[in-house]
């Protein structure tokens, strides 16, 4: 079946959700980047969803106001544009964006990139499996 052409193409959402990541890592609002870059947060909001490319030179930018390199934004690019086949378990990428690009995953991955201790970083993993675990178990 050929790709619809007016579907956004997976890489320009997956470029956008990178750019989402990273503003939401910041804490800067889509107003505040659309200021910066000289756009309305609504053109931020279809470079995100990727419905808009982001040109090089404006993705140069991007990269400079989101303080990364521009390879940041494709990091993961490949697994994104390529569906896994048959019952392969494949790649996890899409998963772990899913939840960076949630509130509650920037939030819980920043708070745990601020735990040093190598110890208390796999007590907390082991609390989380636990508490997912028990979860699951009263579905």
């Amino acid at each position: 079946m050929a790709p619809n052409p007016r579907e956004p193409n997976p890489i320009d959402r997956h470029v956008g959700s990178r750019v989402r990541l990273r503003r939401q890592m910041m804490e800067m609002s889509q107003e505040k980047l659309g200021e910066e870059l000289g756009v309305t947060f609504q053109q931020v909001q279809k470079y995100e969803r990727g419905a808009n490319r982001i040109g090089a030179g404006r993705l140069w930018h991007l990269a400079r106001v989101l303080e990364v390199p521009v390879s940041f934004f494709y990091d993961g690019a490949t697994s994104t544009a390529q569906q896994p086949t048959g019952f392969a378990e494949g790649d996890q990428t899409p998963i772990v964006n899913d939840f960076l690009q949630s509130p509650d995953g920037v939030a819980l991955a920043q708070a745990f990139s601020k735990i040093t201790d190598p110890k208390v970083r796999r007590r907390v993993l082991e609390l989380v499996r636990s508490l997912a675990d028990s979860d699951q178990a009263g579905e």
